[in-house]
């Protein structure tokens, strides 16, 4: 008991570093985690995975705040409308069965690596930031926040998109700002889960205190690791991490079978970034040139 709690809390880490590096990912760690490493029951390692992130995703904030790479009033706004959906996602989550929410948690993992994979467009780092549609920021609030409540997932990777994309901001303004976002939206949910679920609030402090760190070190090292290829790693992980989870709660021939396509997947994009001739880069081009003339 005692190695898998250290285990846990030194993987614990690594939450806080993708937290505090890539403004997100941390809920798609914690969960699986705290379900498979520490041994929770599935809606208690979803409420205890909300804590963390919430807190870490606070602490993660103000290092990027002090750096000068928050827009709070985007985030306020976009937090404020997560925090209802995450309270009301929450409150339903009693009456969805935990082997539900974890395949549900699955599919939004494998949502999130894809999105990771395929990467996301930066915007001009001397334009200025364009104004955020009210109705839009809204929306989308609610509906990441309701999926946030559901399952845990913190939303970092929905959040940046719409805030890189849609506010027009600097990828590293987005990165801090969704973590004001996610903290809020984190504890929104908690709150709804802490009035049908307890918490083991010991091991709860020691993991949040290690993502804590890890976050830290995160925020550090946004200066000095490529952020293109920390996403395309952490985003094959993932996928290799719904394979498990897919694999304990459908069947294993089904996990089995998706993680060997994960990793045939992995391999072939491994090589392929170092063939000149490849023809998937050749396909990837092609579609990139089309994309570019429409």
């Amino acid at each position: 008991m005692t190695t898998m709690l250290a285990l846990t809390v030194g993987l614990a880490v690594l939450v806080g570093v993708s937290l505090g590096l890539l403004g997100g990912g941390g809920s798609i760690l914690t969960v699986p985690l705290l379900a498979y490493v520490a041994g929770m029951d599935p809606k208690q390692a979803i409420a205890t995975s909300l804590l963390v992130v919430g807190a870490t995703s606070a602490v993660g904030a103000i290092s990027h705040a002090r750096a000068g790479r928050v827009q709070w009033r985007t985030g306020l706004v976009f937090g404020v409308a997560g925090m209802a959906g995450a309270y009301l996602g929450g409150l339903l989550a009693r009456f969805i069965p935990g082997t539900v929410l974890l395949i549900g948690f699955a599919v939004i993992m494998i949502a999130t690596a894809l999105a990771m994979l395929r990467g996301r467009k930066d915007v001009d780092p001397g334009a200025a930031p364009k104004s955020l549609p009210a109705g839009k920021v809204v929306l989308e609030g609610l509906v990441v926040g309701l999926v946030t409540g559901l399952v845990g997932a913190g939303g970092g990777f929905l959040v940046v998109p719409a805030l890189a994309l849609l506010g027009g901001l600097p990828m590293p303004v987005a990165v801090g700002t969704s973590l004001v976002v996610i903290a809020m939206k984190s504890f929104a949910g908690l709150a709804g889960y802490l009035s049908s679920v307890q918490i083991d609030w010991g091991l709860a402090g020691a993991v949040t205190a290690a993502a804590l760190v890890g976050a830290l070190i995160g925020a550090r090292l946004t200066a000095v690791v490529d952020p293109d290829s920390l996403r395309k790693a952490f985003g094959w992980f993932v996928l290799a991490m719904s394979s498990v989870i897919l694999w304990q709660e459908v069947h294993a021939v089904v996990g089995g079978v998706a993680l060997a396509v994960v990793l045939v997947a992995a391999a072939t994009s491994f090589v392929c970034a170092r063939v000149p001739k490849c023809p998937l880069r050749r396909l990837n081009g092609n579609a990139n040139t089309a994309a570019a003339a429409t």
